[in-house]
This record gives C-alpha cells, sequence and structure tokens, in this order.
C-alpha cells in the first residue's frame, strides 16, 4: 500500500545563501551558505530520493514509473508522464538575486524541448525592511525595455514590494522578478530550471567580470504588461484551506489548524503535497498509519489516498498543494 512519502532534502549552495534554512527549518545538516533546499525535484541529475518507508532509496522517477496514475493521479499522469511536474523548494536569499524571467511552456518547447516555469512565492520569514521585485511599475514594450537596457537604467522601470512572513506572489512564465535579502520562502513551480537573467545589479567579480545577460533570449519571454496590484491577497481562517493560487500549473492553499482536520479527496485527481511552515503534526492514512510532519518537511501524499486526517501537537500551519485540471496541450 502506498503512504505519504518523504524525500530526502537536496542542498544547494549559492552565494548569495544563508543560514535560516538550518535555524529556522530545521535543516540541522544544511552546508553553510545553503541557498535552496529542493524538497521534491524530478529536474534531471538532481531526481528526489524517498527518504521513508518500504520505497526508501527510491527516485521520484522511478516510483512514477511504478506506481503511475496511483501516486500521481490518472490525468497527471496521462499528461506528465513519470516526470515529476512540480518542482518544491525553499529558499534562503541573505542577498539580492538577479533580475530574472522564466520563458511560457510554447517558447520553451519551441527552445529547450522543455516546459515553462510559472511558480509562486510564500514569505516564511523575512528581516525588517526586506522586499523584492516583481513585475513592472508602469507599462513597458519591447522597444522601451531594449531601450532602458541600452541605457543602463532598467532598474528604474522595476515594480518594487516589501515582503513580510504570509506574503504571497504568484509569478506566470514572462513577469520580470527577484527576491531581495534577508528572505526565506517556499516555492512552488514546474518542473524546469531555464532562467534568463536580464538584470545583476552592475556587480562585478573580483576580476571585474560581469555576469553573463540573456537580453536576447528574454526580450521575447517578457510579459510587458503593468498590473495594478502583484500580491496575492487571501484569507487566513483556521482550520480550513485557504486558496493562494488556482492555476493549470498548480493550486495552493493555505491551511493554519489548531485541531484535528480530516481532507476527503475523493474527487480530486491529483497527488497532494504539504509543506510544513511551521508546528508539528501526524499525517494519518489508512487505518492505522500515520508519518510525523514538522516544521520544514514536505510530504507528498499519493493521489491513490482519498481520506487524510492531520493530527496537530501544536498550532500548525502547511501549504497544501495538487494539480487541478492539467493543461492537456503536450510537448512538442
Amino acid at each position: 500500500m502506498l503512504y505519504p512519502i518523504k524525500f530526502k532534502p537536496q542542498y544547494h549552495y549559492r552565494i548569495w545563501g544563508g543560514s535560516k534554512l538550518k535555524k529556522l527549518m530545521n535543516k540541522v545538516d544544511a552546508p553553510e551558505k545553503t541557498g535552496e533546499s529542493w524538497e521534491i525535484s524530478a529536474v534531471e541529475n538532481s531526481l528526489s530520493v524517498v527518504a521513508n518507508g518500504f520505497l526508501n532509496g527510491n527516485t521520484i522517477e522511478e516510483i512514477a514509473e511504478i506506481y503511475m496514475g496511483d501516486l500521481l493521479g490518472d490525468s497527471v499522469y496521462e499528461k506528465f508522464g513519470p516526470e515529476f511536474p512540480l518542482l518544491i523548494k525553499l529558499i534562503d536569499a541573505n542577498d539580492i538575486l538577479s533580475i530574472q524571467v522564466h520563458p511560457d511552456d510554447k517558447l520553451a518547447a519551441s527552445r529547450h524541448s522543455a516546459y515553462g516555469k510559472t511558480e509562486m512565492w510564500h514569505i516564511i520569514d523575512s528581516d525588517p525592511g526586506s522586499s523584492l521585485f516583481s513585475g513592472f511599475k508602469q507599462e513597458m514594450s519591447k522597444e522601451s525595455y531594449l531601450e532602458a537596457m541600452k541605457n543602463g537604467n532598467i532598474k528604474d522601470f522595476l515594480n518594487e514590494e516589501k515582503a513580510g512572513p504570509g506574503d504571497t506572489f504568484y509569478i506566470p512564465a514572462g513577469r520580470v522578478h527577484a527576491t531581495g535579502a534577508g528572505i526565506l520562502f517556499a516555492e512552488i513551480q514546474q518542473t524546469s530550471d531555464i532562467t534568463y537573467r536580464i538584470y545583476d545589479w552592475d556587480r562585478v567579480d573580483v576580476n571585474g567580470t560581469a555576469r553573463d545577460l540573456h537580453t536576447d533570449l528574454a526580450v521575447d519571454a517578457i510579459d510587458y504588461k503593468h498590473h495594478a496590484d502583484y500580491r496575492t491577497h487571501y484569507s487566513k481562517n483556521k482550520n480550513q484551506a485557504n486558496e493562494l493560487v488556482s492555476s493549470p500549473y498548480f493550486t495552493v492553499n493555505y491551511f493554519p489548524f489548531d485541531q484535528v482536520v480530516d481532507f476527503d479527496y475523493q474527487s480530486l485527481d491529483s497527488f497532494v503535497i504539504y509543506i510544513c511552515l511551521k508546528g508539528a503534526c501526524k499525517v494519518e492514512f489508512g487505518n492505522s498509519g500515520s508519518e510525523n510532519l514538522q516544521t520544514g518537511e514536505t510530504i507528498l501524499i499519493p493521489a491513490a489516498l482519498k481520506n487524510i486526517r492531520v493530527n496537530p501537537s501544536v498550532a500548525t500551519e502547511i501549504l497544501e498543494v495538487y494539480i487541478n485540471n492539467p493543461v492537456t496541450d503536450n510537448l512538442s
């Protein structure tokens, strides 16, 4: 019988990494300057490995090939095959990152034979005064963007947002973005590692060399529209799901609870992921099975498990992630 599955986190050194994953998210074995903990990954050469139960030691690809729809959901497996469609990360940005953009599915398919990258960020912790960048603060065009790049003042057109715990930002493919310094956040994204760097704050290395920019690639990937509000607004009702994002790529709910809660997934044809932001609980399934879940841990609920009970030992907050009605166009 399938069961809630944990994976070994994959720690990625980043020059901008910090110590919040170790201090705040129980990643006690994370090396110094760990910028990213990949909680669930099907990225090539970075496949997640099961850490619990009888599947211990198997990769996510191996178990998806064996259990197919029972693990992923029939509609998800029909769309993606054994490639797990989401990449789940915890990210600690101790310094400001470069301004980036990701291509959508159509552009990524034509250029890279890959999926595009739509993502969302949920802020877990931030230093006072921290901010991030999402989109433009005024309407732009390809021509005005290239002119700003030529003049070296593209930063003057970027939309800056204060970022505090609980803030959520949905970042569809095409939206320019970057996290600022001092921010710890959960990232849910399509399984894709395609990034176009468009601005790096005029930084150079010890030899005076700047990092490469991908201006030519980015110009056709960028969404130049201005939006009145780049934040996600949501309720924070206890002991029930509060929707953050509902898109063809993923649905994400914020779920704070301090009592036993039963989840009924009979009508859902998808795996479910719990990302524990705070607290601790038992994830109970079947007649008597259970797995512990605590701050900083992520667990995958196979699609075949339709009734889950979460039993908190303290007030707990999780993100609930799944795919509802996935896009049906095949990658070509």
